[in-house]
């Protein structure tokens, strides 16, 4: 009896957990009840043990529902959020990889018309090769995409201007998804879903032209209002005008648009161009935007306005918009222009004739913007300190106007130059009229009584990559920067504060803070606050804080970048900045002039950045290269930098005189960092046996002095200066431009002191591959020559005065030329010729 008691207790005691367990399981919760838990998911969505016993108590609608059913609950929500959310993200990798795809299969189709349009061409040019050696094809695609020249009078013309924008079209449309352009593969910028699009650049047609095809998540009207928009994203953009608009009568409108383009360094002039704009739609759903040059004397707005600039030509481009299947769009980019390169210095000119830096400043840059409207739209982009991010982006493209406004220093902005006496080629300029004014608040504005000045200057780089160079200017700021100066800028920016520096002097400790603001999708641009910290002298208020605080961006920091330039820009700022502050922009800006070749890994470099302070002691030339020197090349850059201060008029010639010192002590150190930054561990101005110290260095200064004494008996350096290493630090500091040549047919430059590197405007890498006879004009060659055998025969010959050539393209006056045998330690053996112009200055 007993026995079945307990077999009917263990029966029941299974029956009531079974049933506890399927009421677990099969709960079912009132609409009431997933409202309630949902309330506190959205607070909390992994609450603990105590806080979902006391949901249970604070809400009586939970009462009949066990803890252990309600975490049950949680985990089944967080399970199913999780599910959504990364469903979700399937979905959007999948529309981007079926958008990708199409774009693939379509760049392959245009590649297999292209490769039989070539087979037919190759063709047709062997049969002509058969039939006649006079008739040739050209098969290149100048002859596909030469743009006709429009005459004013289609431009002043309606139907005129309706036939040349359809023509426009047409041509474009060869080029966004045809074969009127021979593309290539952007180095660096492999295909991907992860990456921002397809990229490409011509590789031989008339001018310049890069493309890009992407996927975009914004409506086609949307991408084509931001397009159009071209200095809100092209930061070279200096202005767009529409002086013209009317229906195209196919529900486009066709534009006159006049548009002026910034120069990127002092050496060049600025560009502009007078074009036809048409907008359109096509009849699969497509939205085109194109546009094109239109020529003629006269074309454009009056000759007064565009005096300053080179008409440059823009060849059929524009813009291809898609709808896609759920939203989005699929954009092509097309840029072809021709820059006019023979307008600036040769040694710029493969800066105006690279399809790579086209790319990476108009078509490239485009599409990441329109990338970032759209990430900043569906809010995927957080930004520091409580800042929007059109705020952010605003901030940015002020910066970066304010700067090349300073670099190019436009007569109708106010600028005018001072004088300068072109030793080092420090450009001064003054703007008595600028106001420096916020965007919106006219109460933050501050108009100075004087106005603004900025020194400003260009120089050439050798064998440094410019990536690197700038995050070591933008991480060790006080290498270059002079807290006094900045702190004097700060100080002008307080309404009706004046002062100069040393006026309240100031400890700089060294040390500074970067506070991120935001960065690009990509980070190819970073914007940030830099707070330097200083402290008082004894004799001031111990209290008083002496921080001073600077907006920054910095960008180009990429080494693997082809064609793009890298910058640090910065303005001081109140230490609470408004929206609306204030910017007076300074900084600098390298831009690559030829491309870097390397089959090497090019990580040295990037690792050596952040210890290098150390190496800038001046003093025998180092090898601070761990790698193999030839494994990694860097070729030439060149350097600009530009230096604002606000001052008032009483203080104009102390404000200018002390501009002109800083940019020079900043040059100084800029080159004492690259210097240290070089792969090879050789400074950018000398070359490999000719470095700081060195042996022959050494030697060779103390030949030229000597074979001076014994010429011409005089003593080229004073007498306390002979002794030593110290001949060479006196001779490369020399007053007068000192230049050593070659004793060959054709002689070359093998030395040149840091006068005659400044005088000729190169580096002595570069000054190897100059030649005598290039530096002189028509006079002064008919002057050497006629003097060579008295040069030779008496050991020394003057020189008249004239004009020589600097490798910028230019002219250099000078009051005299002394030119003498350089004879080895043996008295007998000629060496080479030296070279000392007396009193030269830039014409």
């Amino acid at each position: 009896m007993a026995m079945a008691v307990a077999q009917q207790h263990r029966e029941s005691s299974s029956g009531s957990i079974s049933r506890h367990l399927d009421a677990g399981k099969y709960v079912r919760y009132t609409a009431e009840q997933v409202e309630a838990l949902e309330r506190v998911y959205s607070e909390c969505p992994k609450p603990s043990s105590l806080r979902r016993q006391q949901l249970i108590r604070e809400c009586p609608i939970l009462s009949n529902i066990e803890p252990k059913q309600i975490k049950v609950w949680f985990q089944n929500r967080r399970c199913r959020e999780k599910q959504r959310k990364e469903s979700s993200r399937l979905q959007t990798v999948n529309r981007k990889l079926t958008a990708m795809n199409k774009l693939l299969m379509e760049e392959n189709d245009r590649l297999q018309k292209q490769v039989s349009q070539l087979v037919c061409e190759n063709g047709y040019m062997r049969q002509q090769l058969h039939t006649t050696s006079a008739a040739t094809t050209d098969a290149s695609c100048d002859s596909v995409v030469t743009t006709p020249q429009h005459s004013l009078r289609d431009a002043n013309n309606p139907a005129g201007l309706l036939s040349i924008a359809e023509e426009t079209l047409a041509e474009f449309l060869s080029k966004a998804t045809g074969t009127a352009v021979d593309w290539v593969q952007m180095p660096g910028m492999k295909p991907g879903p992860d990456s921002v699009g397809i990229f490409a650049i011509s590789q031989s047609c008339n001018g310049v032209a890069a493309r890009a095809c992407g996927l975009v998540s914004l409506e086609p009207t949307k991408i084509a209002e931001i397009l159009k928009d071209r200095p809100s994203w092209f930061r070279e953009c200096r202005s767009l005008e529409v002086f013209t608009m009317f229906p195209a009568g196919n529900g486009g409108t066709i534009e006159l648009v006049y548009t002026q383009t910034y120069a990127p360094t002092t050496l060049a002039p600025a560009r502009d161009f007078w074009t036809l704009r048409y907008t359109t739609s096509l009849d699969n759903g497509s939205l085109v935007v194109c546009e094109r040059s239109l020529s003629g004397s006269g074309a454009g707005p009056n000759a007064a306005a565009a005096a300053q600039f080179v008409r440059a030509e823009m060849l059929p481009c524009g813009y291809l918009i898609r709808p896609c299947e759920g939203g989005g769009s699929i954009i092509h980019i097309v840029d072809h222009l021709n820059l006019e390169a023979w307008s600036v210095p040769e040694v710029l000119r493969p800066l105006y004739e690279s399809s790579k830096v086209v790319a990476q400043k108009m078509t490239i840059a485009a599409l990441r913007y329109i990338r970032q409207i759209a990430q900043e739209t569906s809010g995927e982009v957080v930004y520091g300190l409580g800042r929007q991010p059109a705020v952010l982006r605003t901030f940015s493209q002020r910066l970066s106007r304010g700067f090349n406004d300073a670099v190019n220093g436009f007569n109708d902005d106010g600028w005018s130059l001072i004088n300068s006496d072109g030793a080092e080629d420090v450009i001064i300029a003054v703007n008595s009229t600028k106001n420096l004014s916020a965007t919106s608040n006219p109460a933050n504005s501050l108009s100075f009584v004087g106005g603004i000045l900025c020194a400003k200057a260009s120089m050439l780089l050798q064998n440094v990559p410019p990536a690197v160079l700038v995050r070591f200017l933008r991480e060790h700021r006080s290498e270059w920067a002079d807290f006094n100066v900045d702190a004097y800028s700060a100080a002008s920016l307080k309404a009706g504060s004046y002062a100069y520096p040393g006026m309240r002097p100031t400890r700089f400790t060294g040390s500074q803070i970067i506070m991120p603001l935001g960065h690009t999708i990509e980070h190819e641009e970073l914007l940030e606050v830099i707070r330097l910290e200083g402290h008082s002298l004894p004799q001031e208020d111990a209290f008083a804080s002496r921080d001073i605080h600077l907006l920054q961006i910095c960008s180009g920091v990429d080494e693997n970048a082809v064609g793009a330039c890298s910058e640090l820009v910065f303005a001081p700022i109140d230490e609470m900045f408004p929206d609306d502050a204030p910017l007076l922009p300074s900084g600098f800006r390298i831009i690559p002039l030829d491309s870097k070749t390397s089959d090497a890994k090019d990580s040295l470099s990037t690792h050596r950045t952040l210890d290098l302070t150390s190496s800038l002691e001046v003093g025998p030339a180092t090898n601070h290269a761990a790698g193999d020197v030839s494994s990694c090349h860097y070729s030439r850059s060149v350097l600009t930098i530009a230096f604002q201060f606000p001052f008032d008029s009483s203080l104009q010639d102390n404000v200018a005189t002390m501009a002109r010192q800083y940019v020079r002590s900043v040059i100084s150190s800029v080159q004492r960092v690259a210097m240290a930054i070089s792969p090879t561990g050789l400074s950018p101005a000398m070359g490999p046996k000719l470095s700081p110290g060195s042996p022959e260095a050494l030697t060779l200064a103390h030949w030229i002095c000597q074979s001076y004494s014994y010429h011409i008996g005089a003593d080229l350096l004073r007498s306390d200066s002979l002794g030593g290493d110290s001949v060479l630090k006196h001779l490369w500091n020399h007053q007068d431009a000192i230049l050593c040549c070659s004793l060959k047919t054709v002689p070359v430059f093998i030395f040149a002191n840091q006068t005659g590197l400044d005088m000729l405007e190169t580096t002595l890498v570069a000054l190897q591959d100059i030649t005598l006879d290039k530096i002189f004009d028509e006079s002064g060659r008919k002057a050497l020559c006629a003097d060579f055998a008295k040069l030779m025969q008496q050991g020394f010959t003057y020189l008249p005065g004239g004009i020589c050539m600097s490798t910028m393209g230019r002219h250099v006056s000078y009051e005299q030329a002394i030119a003498w045998k350089v004879l080895a330690a043996d008295e007998t053996t000629v060496h080479c010729l030296a070279f000392s112009f007396v009193n030269w200055s830039f014409v």
